[in-house]
């Protein structure tokens, strides 16, 4: 990606982005593009178990602490933090949010889009994200060029990232991208995620996993932490 590009994030949960793509947007910043994330929910009621342990925890305490953490999460990495608080388990997307969403868009004028994958049978709030974000691109891209009554956006590139069970959301990564350079930037982000601490070994373990089988593309044992995604728009090029 060129400097002076924009990322847009669309997180289902205060945390999502973190585990999933926070590698991809310090690799997108540190190279002098903008990044923001949209997190539609802070995940306070399915999403925040260790919180939910303490004696006489609250949602509203429970949300301010997930604000705080995915506010320090995103600057870890170098990007706005956008929360719409819409609510979690069930997590849904009204008109008026589904607006609110669509002017993010067309604010920061994305290069590159990343969204949940389309499918997650463990997760109920991950598709109805996914659906939401993809929508929202939409809405704000109007008919593909065709003047419209509103202002519009070109069409960014959109990939999924990885879902916490992959083989079970058909989820096919297509591209690979080596986050070693700025692992320690990543590791700051989901160190910041206290409320669900326990899954920091786990995504450690999923970038190891994906760099061991990215040397079967060509790379090297520097390689150490990779991420995965799916591209789920069309690539235009002028050769292969």
């Amino acid at each position: 990606m060129a400097p002076g590009q924009s990322m847009l994030v669309v997180s289902a949960h205060a945390a999502d982005f973190v585990w999933r793509a926070s590698g991809a947007i310090a690799l997108h910043t540190a190279a002098g593009g903008t990044a923001t994330v949209v997190c539609l929910s802070y995940g306070e009621r399915g999403e925040s178990g260790d919180l939910w342990r303490e004696p006489g925890q609250t949602v509203e305490a429970v949300k301010t602490r997930r604000h705080a953490e995915g506010q320090q999460a995103a600057a870890e990495v170098g990007a706005d933090y956008v929360p719409l608080d819409l609510g979690d388990y069930p997590l849904e997307v009204p008109a008026e949010a589904m607006r609110r969403l669509v002017e993010v868009y067309l604010r920061t004028r994305p290069d590159v889009l990343l969204v949940h994958a389309p499918a997650d049978p463990f997760n109920p709030d991950h598709p109805v994200a996914s659906a939401a974000a993809v929508k929202a691109r939409l809405l704000a891209m109007g008919a593909g060029g065709v003047p419209a009554a509103f202002p519009t956006i070109p069409p960014p590139s959109m990939f999924a990232f990885e879902p916490h069970q992959p083989d079970q959301c058909g989820f096919a990564p297509d591209t690979y991208l080596d986050v070693t350079a700025v692992f320690d930037r990543k590791l700051a982000a989901m160190g910041a995620m206290a409320s669900q601490a326990y899954l920091a070994g786990h995504y450690r373990q999923r970038a190891e996993q994906r760099a061991y089988q990215s040397r079967y593309l060509g790379a090297g044992a520097e390689v150490r932490y990779v991420e995965a995604f799916q591209r789920m728009t069309p690539e235009l090029r002028d050769r292969l």
